[in-house]
């Protein structure tokens, strides 16, 4: 074809798919700093020879925020034509309160989860250290890790405030150091992800009902399931040095 001359959409598409480039969603990933990329090279050449050994000791936490109904995510269903309005292929809605969101704390092990507490209001340092006060300790006990766990959290503003800090001296919890915007490396996304996928076909109908379904769904997530994103730790700190420390496919 010579320069100038007019293309169809269908002609250059075709093209690409014999290139094998396909038209796809483009992932949403962390926007990530010169320093942030040698922060995340720095922690997995740190981490890597050890983290075999730790892994299952590492009591992993984060918050996330659960929608009640999920109505800015699309749920697909299967359906025959014609049966677009039947109740079994519908989301429902509600005029007032839909949007709702509860944000939840958690965390878990390669034993199994470990307690989730759903945030009243505003999440901040006083209430994030009341979060410690009841739940690191007694999830670490129930998982049977010990007293030398090692407890990861991320780098959030609340959990880096001197309150916090505090505590963790005093009830001598061992921290794994992280670097910011790396939520690849944190496995406890993928429990997050079932989560929520196993709320929302209960399809709760208030905040409560959502807190207590939520808590049922963490509970039921089974130990073997928590086996595999936990012993990916390694997987993802080679993941890390092998895209010499930019966003990883975790």
């Amino acid at each position: 074809m010579q320069s100038g001359e007019s293309c169809r959409k269908s002609t250059i598409t075709a093209a690409l798919h014999q290139s094998g480039l396909y038209g796809r969603v483009a992932r949403r990933k962390p926007l990530l700093s010169v320093r942030h990329i040698k922060a995340h090279m720095e922690f997995a050449k740190k981490h890597l020879k050890d983290s075999k050994m730790v892994r299952n000791k590492i009591l992993w936490s984060d918050e996330t925020k659960m929608e009640l109904f999920g109505l800015n995510s699309k749920r697909y269903v299967w359906r025959k034509p014609g049966t677009a309005h039947h109740l079994s292929n519908t989301v429902p809605t509600v005029k007032h309160g839909g949007g709702s969101i509860m944000m939840l704390w958690g965390c878990f092990s390669a034993a199994g989860t470990g307690r989730l507490v759903a945030i009243e209001g505003k999440m901040n340092a006083a209430k994030y250290r009341d979060i410690l006060d009841e739940n690191p300790l007694q999830s670490a006990q129930d998982l049977r890790l010990g007293r030398r766990f090692t407890f990861q959290q991320d780098n959030d503003p609340k959990h880096t405030a001197k309150i916090t800090k505090e505590w963790l001296h005093n009830n001598s919890v061992t921290v794994l150091e992280w670097p910011s915007r790396s939520p690849d490396l944190n496995p406890i996304e993928h429990l997050w992800r079932d989560l929520k996928m196993a709320v929302h076909q209960r399809l709760p109908s208030n905040l409560t009902e959502l807190e207590k379904i939520c808590k049922e769904e963490w509970q039921r997530i089974p130990k073997s399931r928590c086996e595999k994103p936990a012993a990916s730790f390694p997987k993802r700190l080679m993941a890390v040095l092998d895209q010499n420390g930019a966003s990883t496919k975790y």
